[in-house]
């Protein structure tokens, strides 16, 4: 079971999701892969879960007002293993620093060839934000797909002073 919030961003409303101790999702309203049926699965969060929303809504708030880069709620990810490699690997991009797809893949051992599978895992992403897939950029540097939108992804790159082609 799970528990839900919406925040309001300034780049639109958000919804969190915990289970347990470690938050499990965090997706702005109208994204693609938008988490079916929310609204039937809120219930009373767990004293737990409800401590995760609180701790991610502050932390996150904290990001947009520019007084955090880094995130420390504690978060679990449900995914595939390649997809768990790729999200672990996106935690590892610093705010202000980018890489492009095959940078990604190399970073996780495999070949340049493999750039569209990885994509495909960031673009999969359920941690907006607190697991950084907006730093992943093309190979020229052009912004490329968000789940969330595009104009998400050059909104969160001009907050961490990232000025990519087409920024």
């Amino acid at each position: 079971m799970s528990s839900h919030r919406q925040i309001d961003s300034p780049l639109g409303t958000m919804l969190l999701r915990a289970e347990g101790t470690c938050l499990t999702g965090v997706f702005f309203a109208g994204q693609k892969y938008y988490p079916a049926n929310v609204a039937g699965s809120c219930g009373e969060a767990s004293p737990q879960e409800a401590a995760v929303l609180e701790r991610a809504a502050q932390e996150l708030a904290e990001y947009f007002a520019g007084k955090r880069d880094a995130f420390t709620v504690p978060v679990r990810f449900a995914g595939s293993p390649f997809q768990q490699r790729v999200w672990q690997a996106l935690r590892d991009i610093p705010c202000g620093a980018t890489a492009s797809y095959g940078e990604l893949a190399g970073a996780l051992g495999l070949p340049p060839t493999h750039a569209r599978a990885v994509g495909g895992a960031v673009g999969r992403n359920p941690l907006s934000v607190i697991v950084p897939c907006h730093r992943v950029l093309g190979s020229a540097g052009a912004l490329t797909g968000y789940a969330g939108g595009i104009e998400r992804k050059r909104a969160l790159l001009r907050r961490e002073g990232i000025g990519p082609a087409g920024a």
